[in-house]
């Protein structure tokens, strides 16, 4: 017994404990399923808990007794594992140091996990064809999750940073433990009924295949595929996979992707509405140069048929014509002229005077008529001798006879 003047520190209690436990219970096989299992990827120890219906205890197997297992172990699995109970001394944590594992099949868990992927999936719940299309632009997103949880704060930074016009309207519910799938169920419905949402994120942060569990609950996964919005799922790590992930819209590796797979960033989607009002300003210019050319061909075509442009086209032809005419016209004109005024001189060169300036006389009755015959003029008659210069009175003597 100690007393109080042996009073210990705590890292003594807990050296005390561990030697107690390392001397007591050593050499022991514990059967149970996995839980929650990490391989250290640098040191090679592997990392996890071993569970059943009612406890579990955490357990660590060094690389140099993991090194030669045969199988690769991983959550859900049932193992039988041989070692030592001790206690991390600097966490007063009780945890099996395991030296032998075996395989003993897949868990419970896992095994109602796989039965009810199996039924949905043969029912057509993963297909597809009932995939609901993501909207690219929503004014308003709902969040089901826990809200004290850190996904509702990684959604809330992702969302603010990246769409700060987006409205996020958070119902809250548990995630885990009993009634925690009910919640999920009811969180779905009320946002269906109000239809105020474009989009809903169900999230919550990584745990074992237990903590998860809501998620694998066939009411969540059938509320998911009877959900009118889309649903977008960011359950746990990537490597988790829950039934939810498998019926939602859209599986998000982690709640921080699933609030950017569901909001666009605000810089992305000014610069579509930049590339979006240049192309549609090309449309436009494209668009009505064809209206203009269409417009000027149309115009042509009136302008050729109708009546006012015939009836220019044809006063064209009339004064063109009447061009032609006069040209015409004149060169005649000028053809006659030339004609006559050669005649004209022809016959000027026949004139009476012309006759006259040569010698002769033109004889004149008294009546002012030319004698063209002596036998118009009796013997003793009086008539008028004209010449060139001047004229002359001559009478009849006699008459002479052509021989």
């Amino acid at each position: 017994m100690y007393n109080y003047q042996d009073c210990l520190t705590v890292s003594k209690l807990n050296n005390e404990i561990r030697n107690l436990l390392e001397e007591g219970i050593s050499n022991i096989w514990v059967s149970g399923e996995i839980s929650n299992f990490h391989h250290h990827p640098s040191s090679g120890h592997m990392y996890f808990t071993l569970k059943d219906d009612s406890s579990e205890i955490r357990c660590t197997m060094f690389s140099m007794n993991n090194v030669h297992l045969k199988f690769s172990p991983e959550n859900g699995m049932k193992v039988r594992l041989h070692g030592n109970v001790t206690i991390y001394e600097r966490r007063g944590q009780v945890q099996l140091k395991v030296t032998i594992m075996e395989t003993q099949g897949v868990g419970e868990l896992h095994k109602t996990f796989e039965a009810l992927k199996q039924s949905l999936e043969k029912e057509g719940l993963f297909e597809k064809v009932h995939k609901k299309k993501i909207p690219p632009y929503p004014n308003r997103i709902g969040v089901l999750t826990s809200g004290s949880g850190a996904a509702y704060r990684d959604i809330l930074n992702v969302l603010n940073r990246r769409s700060p016009h987006i409205k996020i309207i958070l119902h809250s519910v548990k995630v885990q433990g009993e009634g925690s799938s009910q919640e999920i169920v009811s969180g779905i419905e009320l946002f269906n009924s109000h239809s105020d949402v474009d989009i809903i994120i169900l999230a919550r942060g990584g745990g074992s295949i237990e903590d998860l569990w809501a998620f694998n609950e066939e009411k969540v996964a059938r509320s998911i595929f009877g959900s009118i919005i889309p649903i977008i799922t960011g359950v746990g790590h990537e490597t988790d996979f829950t039934i939810a992930d498998f019926v939602s819209d859209l599986r998000a590796p982690t709640p921080s992707s699933a609030a950017e797979i569901a909001a666009p960033h605000l810089d992305e989607l000014l610069s579509e509405i930049l590339n979006y009002k240049t192309r549609m300003l090309r449309i436009i210019q494209s668009q009505l140069e064809q209206r203009w050319l269409l417009f000027d061909q149309i115009e042509k075509r009136i302008s050729f048929q109708s009546p006012t442009k015939k009836i220019e086209n044809q006063a064209f032809e009339l004064n063109q014509m009447r061009k032609r005419i006069q040209k015409a016209f004149l060169k005649k004109q000028n053809i006659l002229s030339e004609q006559i005024r050669h005649l004209s001189k022809q016959l000027s060169s026949l004139g009476p005077y012309q006759v006259l300036e040569r010698g002769y006389a033109i004889p004149i009755d008294e009546y002012g008529s030319v004698i063209r015959s002596s036998e118009h003029i009796d013997l003793g008659q009086s008539f008028t001798l004209k010449m060139a210069k001047d004229s002359f009175i001559a009478k009849k003597t006699s008459d002479i006879k052509d021989e």
